[in-house]
């Protein structure tokens, strides 16, 4: 490609609405351009890159057994009502009406289709297992679209799905499609964490996210140096620092006038916030839930709402504490009735903790479970945090931000018992197909590599996913030869197979060609120039690399080749 063919200008200066260094320099590069908020299309340099990660992702998905598809991006409503996911998507899902008035919508996901197309074509344990999968368009109607292509209302996905007759054979699948996502990452040269995740309401057992490290990731992933556990925040669990035994105390109540926070009544009273209980009081699927732990952790509000099993969480206001008679900054587990309970295992570590009296300006001290207090639910609910105890060795965790870039996890049978895919298994007995999910965000995903993969200059490209692999640099095109030998070796190079783009623009000077270059981020940049070629050789510079190298003018395609393929 010749640049002054190309339909794209990169930019001098820093767009202003960019978040991050991706979408700054996708922008600045002209590989996307905004159609509206959270709405990009896909220029040539881009394209060329998202197909070079759709070629590896075929390869591997290929290799893991799986078969390609193409489901359709419209769907009829109906199907979502029969898995009550409808209402799950809510404001996110696009819908619309045909001319027919019948109500549609522009799918987020494909598990009801692909399960339907499933149940019409799997009728015995022979037929599986089957893994499927599609690289298609996605829509959601996201509040607040941002980072470029990291959260966007309109995306590309590699979505695969499995089927099997039994859980050993959704493990083998499972397993299978893990190690293919490691090599998807790994030839795309993206160094990525398999994270435990959470598996929702719908979920099975096993969930697991691939994390791409970088400090404006929007997601947490806790991990122990030593054995190498790792989890999202979501997931994690945590040993905590267990509380030196203390006498059991009679409960006493004290005046703490105006303390409504852990930390100003642990100063107010000069003890440890682990020596107090915090609660916090939700409302769940419209029923008032009262959370106790200990004063120095935080409720993980994923965990609480899979405890509770509910479909909707959020805080309790003070008018519904109010109506339940409890005191907002005051309210305590000790003598509430009419109101569920749930406790996380670390309020039973300790004998003597400083509750609330559930009186304003008073707090109780001796608080011991289940002496005083007893729960309806006692479970995980506690957030892991860097320092906190390694749940499987004895090293303490830490944390690291990164953007999510894979998921796979096991649906179990909830789609296809809703939609009724069923097989016959070896005792004739007809029973719902089991079901795995494997997802991957392409375009996120080279947001994610660029966001990984930059320094001050510009791109910095893996060569697997490089919009071309070389960037040949004509300097002083009104030189005759210059121009004779530059447009020469961009034949050559074509021919023998190297994917070159050219930068054969007449009027810039050699700094903004070579910025451009250093911004574009291909891995090789080539530089013919009059003084070079008046040593017979052509300048060859790795983008990663501090200097440059001279390489005779007839041995630049032989040495690139050999290059490249000790490279791929």
């Amino acid at each position: 490609m010749k640049f002054t063919r190309l339909v794209s200008k990169t930019l001098r200066a820093d767009p202003p609405e960019a978040e991050t260094a991706a979408h700054r320099l996708m922008l600045r590069g002209g590989l996307i351009y905004q159609v509206a908020a959270g709405v990009y299309a896909y220029l040539p340099l881009a394209w060329r890159s998202l197909r070079k990660i759709e070629n590896i992702i075929r390869e591997e998905m290929n290799a893991a057994g799986g078969q390609e598809l193409m489901m359709p991006a419209l769907q009829p409503l109906e199907l979502w009502e029969q898995t009550n996911r409808r209402a799950a998507f809510g404001d996110n899902m696009f819908s619309l009406q045909d001319r027919r008035g019948r109500a549609m919508v522009l799918a987020p996901t494909h598990e009801e289709v692909i399960t339907s197309i499933v149940r019409a074509n799997v009728q015995s344990y022979r037929d599986l297992p089957v893994v499927l999968y599609q690289i298609q368009t996605k829509f959601r109607d996201e509040l607040r679209p941002r980072a470029g292509l990291v959260r966007v209302r309109e995306f590309t996905m590699k979505d695969a799905y499995s089927f099997h007759a039994d859980d050993a054979s959704l493990d083998e699948s499972y397993q299978a499609m893990a190690q293919a996502y490691r090599n998807i990452y790994r030839r795309c040269g993206l160094p990525v964490l398999m994270a435990e995740a959470d598996s929702g309401a719908i979920g099975g057992k096993d969930s697991h996210e691939f994390i791409l490290p970088t400090s404006t990731g929007e997601d947490t992933v806790i991990t122990c140096p030593g054995c190498g556990y790792t989890a999202n925040a979501e997931k994690a669990a945590g040993r905590f620092p267990d509380l030196a035994p203390e006498p059991a105390q009679p409960l006493q109540a004290v005046k703490t006038p105006g303390i409504k926070t852990i930390a100003a009544l642990a100063e107010f009273l000069s003890i440890p916030e682990s020596r107090t209980l915090k609660a916090v009081l939700y409302t769940a699927d419209d029923e008032l839930v009262f959370a106790t732990l200990r004063g120095d952790l935080e409720v993980n509000e994923v965990k609480l709402k899979n405890a509770l099993h509910c479909r909707t969480l959020r805080l309790a206001t003070d008018e519904e504490l109010k109506a339940a008679g409890l005191v907002a900054g005051f309210a305590s587990p000790i003598g509430i009735t009419g109101v569920k309970r749930v406790g996380d295992p670390s309020i039973t570590s300790g004998s003597s903790f400083v509750a609330g009296a559930n009186q304003p300006d008073t707090h109780l001290r001796g608080a011991s479970y289940p002496r005083d207090f007893q729960v309806d639910l006692l479970a995980d609910i506690a957030l892991a945090q860097p320092g906190h105890g390694c749940p499987r060795c004895d090293r303490v965790l830490e944390s690291t931000r990164g953007v999510e870039v894979g998921h796979i996890f096991k649906l179990g049978t909830y789609f296809s018992e809703t939609l009724g895919a069923l097989h016959l298994d070896r005792e004739g007995q007809q029973k719902p197909i089991i079901m795995g999910c494997y997802g991957i965000g392409v375009g996120r995903l080279l947001a994610a590599a660029i966001e990984q993969n930059h320094d001050d200059k510009g791109m910095v490209f893996p060569a697997p996913i490089a919009p071309y692999q070389v960037h040949l640099v004509g300097l002083n095109l009104s030189d005759a030869a210059v121009a004779q030998a530059a447009g020469q070796l961009y034949r050559d190079l074509w021919a023998a197979g190297i994917e070159t783009l050219y930068d054969d623009r007449p009027d810039p000077t050699a700094g903004v060609k070579l910025n451009d270059a250093d911004l574009l981020g291909m891995p090789v940049r080539l530089v013919v120039s009059p003084r070079n070629l008046r040593n017979g050789a052509v300048e060859v510079k790795g983008r990663r690399e501090a200097a440059a190298n001279m390489v005779p003018l007839d041995q630049v395609v032989s040495h690139l080749a050999a290059r490249l393929a000790a490279e791929g």
